[in-house]
């Protein structure tokens, strides 16, 4: 089962993205080791961070129409500060390393888990 593991924002990541402090540099080590244990464990696929959402653009569709909004975009707690994809053999597997993992956040922060379609769902 492969699935998206998604680091929702905080209104500080939102505010100063990843800035290189004591903090933050110690939660980015922790972070390299999980991410060591994952693909150790064969479950890893890829990660990445992404940029507080005032460097992004949203493209609103309505029918023919496109319109371009620029960032940043609320409620933080709504949005996403970066991902995992990872294959493991279900959800309780991803739940039990999500609870392994360090907090990707100075503060309170929430991880949310969702599984990929297979074409077998879709058809």
């Amino acid at each position: 089962m492969r699935v998206m593991v998604l680091v929702k924002a905080t209104e500080d990541s939102e505010k100063i993205g990843y800035a290189p402090t004591p903090e933050t540099l110690k939660m980015m080590k922790e972070m390299g080791r999980f991410n060591e244990e994952l693909k150790n464990a064969g479950i890893f696929i890829m990660a990445a961070g992404l940029k507080p959402s005032v460097n992004g653009k949203r493209i609103a569709f309505d029918g023919t129409s496109r319109t371009v909004i620029d960032g940043p975009f609320l409620p933080s707690r709504e949005l996403v500060a970066g991902f995992w994809i990872w294959e493991v053999k279900n959800m309780e597997e991803a739940v039990a390393w999500v609870k392994k993992c360090p907090n990707p956040m100075a503060g309170p922060s929430e991880i949310e888990i969702r599984p990929f379609y297979k074409m077998t769902d879709l058809i």
